[in-house]
C-alpha cells in the first residue's frame, strides 16, 4: 500500500483518537464500495462545473460517470455555485483571490508522507478559505469537528495550503467549509492561523510520530464506523460492552437521568452489533465454524422467470398483466427536470412534518414542538 494512505487527512479524525489503527489498517487490503465510487463521480463533476464557472478549460465528465443522475446533477451545481459565491466574496476585499480547485496539499511537515487533495481553496489576502465536498448521505460532517476545534481533515489540507503559500500571502485567518448537498449542510468554521499551527505542532504532529511507528494507545468510539478492523477490535469490543456493566440503580425502572446516560451508546452498540454480525457471516461463509451456530438458506421471495412470457400469457388470457402508477417526485424531477417539475408542480407538492426523532442537544436542527409544549404555548 502507497504510504500517502497510511496517514490520510481523511481518516486523520480515526489515527488521532486511535494512533495504533492507523499500522493495522494498512496492512489491511482497500475495498472499494459504490458509495466511494459515486462520491468520486460527484468530485468530477463538481471538479469541472467550478472550473467551467472559473473561465478555464475544462472536459465534460459526465459521458463517463457511472453513477451521474439528476440528483448529482442538482448537488453539484449548488456546491458550483456555493463556491462561485465564496469567490464573489474574496473579490470584495482582494482583487485577485487565488482559487485552487482540486489542489493537491502537502501537510509532510506535521505528518510522514502526508497529503491530500483540497476540492477549493481560496486565498485572498490574509483570508485562507478550504471548502469540502462530501456527497455521502449516511454521516452528517461538520466543519468543526466532533470537538469543536475544527475539522481535522479540513485542518491537514489547511497547513498544506498554509506551506504551500505561505510566503506568499500573509494569511492570518482560516475558513473551513463543509458542503454536503444530500443532507442539505452547509457548515464553516473559522480559526486563526496561529490556533491551527499550535494544534499542528502540539497535537497532530505528536500523535502522527507515534500513529506511524504504530505506538499509542487503542481507543474506539464514534471515529470506528470506517475502520477497517471494526468488526474485530478488542478494545472496541470492551467499549461497546460497557452498557451491560451500567450501575443501574436499585429501583425496578430506569429514570430519566440513567437513560439520558445510557442514549449516547445506543447507537455505537447497534453498529458494533451488526458490524460483527457481518463480519461473522462473511467468515462462516469462507469456512469458519463458530460453535453453537450454522448457515442456513435465507427466506426469500418467489419471482418470474420470464416477465415478458408472463405478459403474453396473462393477456392471452383476457387480463391485464400491468399496473398504472403515478412517478414518485424523484422520478418526476428526473423525466421533467427540475425547472419544468417547479413550473408545472410547485403548488401540488408539500412536505409534511417529519416522525420526531430523539437525538443529541448539539444537533442544528431546531427543536420538535410536542402536542404539551403546543397547548402550554397557547396557554401563556
Amino acid at each position: 500500500m502507497a504510504k500517502h494512505a497510511y496517514l490520510s487527512a481523511s481518516a486523520s479524525h480515526r489515527w488521532l483518537a486511535c494512533p495504533p489503527s492507523a499500522k493495522l489498517c494498512a496492512e489491511l487490503e482497500d475495498q472499494s464500495s459504490p458509495y466511494a465510487q459515486q462520491g468520486t463521480d460527484a468530485h468530477e463533476l463538481c471538479e469541472y462545473l467550478v472550473t467551467k464557472a472559473l473561465g478555464r478549460d475544462a472536459s465534460d465528465p459526465t459521458p463517463n460517470l457511472s453513477f451521474y443522475d439528476a440528483e448529482m446533477q442538482e448537488a453539484a451545481d449548488g456546491y458550483c455555485g456555493f463556491v462561485m459565491e465564496q469567490v464573489a466574496a474574496a473579490k470584495e476585499h482582494c482583487s485577485d483571490p487565488l482559487v485552487c480547485v482540486e489542489q493537491r496539499l502537502d501537510f509532510s511537515r506535521w505528518v510522514k508522507d502526508g497529503f491530500g487533495t483540497g476540492d477549493c481553496v481560496i486565498v485572498a489576502d490574509d483570508l485562507l478559505h478550504i471548502i469540502d465536498l462530501k456527497y455521502g448521505v449516511g454521516v452528517l460532517v461538520t466543519a468543526s469537528g466532533e470537538d469543536g476545534t475544527g475539522n481535522s481533515q479540513l485542518k491537514c489540507y489547511a497547513l498544506g495550503a498554509l506551506d504551500t503559500f505561505g510566503a506568499l500571502y500573509d494569511i492570518r485567518r482560516i475558513r473551513l467549509s463543509i458542503y454536503q448537498p444530500r443532507r442539505d449542510n452547509v457548515d464553516t468554521f473559522e480559526m486563526s492561523a496561529d490556533e491551527l499551527l499550535k494544534w499542528a505542532d502540539e497535537v497532530l504532529k505528536p500523535t502522527a510520530e507515534l500513529a506511524y511507528e504504530g505506538g499509542g494507545e487503542f481507543h474506539a468510539g464514534d471515529h470506528c464506523q470506517f475502520c477497517k478492523l471494526k468488526a474485530t477490535c478488542r478494545a472496541r469490543a470492551e467499549y461497546s460492552m460497557e452498557l451491560a456493566k451500567y450501575d443501574f440503580a436499585d429501583a425496578p425502572t430506569l429514570d430519566s437521568t440513567e437513560i439520558a446516560a445510557i442514549l449516547p451508546q445506543i447507537d455505537s452498540l447497534v453498529s458494533w452489533a451488526d458490524d460483527i454480525k457481518a463480519y461473522a457471516l462473511e467468515q462462516a461463509l469462507s469456512g469458519t465454524f463458530y460453535p453453537g451456530f450454522k448457515l442456513v438458506e435465507g427466506r426469500s421471495i418467489r419471482k418470474y422467470t420470464d416477465e415478458n412470457e408472463v405478459a403474453k400469457v396473462v393477456q392471452n388470457a383476457g387480463y391485464d398483466p400491468f399496473e398504472k402508477k403515478l412517478l414518485g417526485i424523484t422520478s418526476m424531477t428526473r423525466q421533467l427536470g427540475k425547472k419544468k417539475f417547479e413550473e408545472l408542480l410547485s403548488g401540488l407538492v408539500i412536505k409534511p412534518v417529519g416522525k420526531p426523532v430523539l437525538v443529541s442537544d448539539t444537533d442544528p436542527r431546531p427543536e420538535f414542538n410536542t402536542a404539551k409544549s403546543d397547548f402550554n404555548e397557547k396557554d401563556i
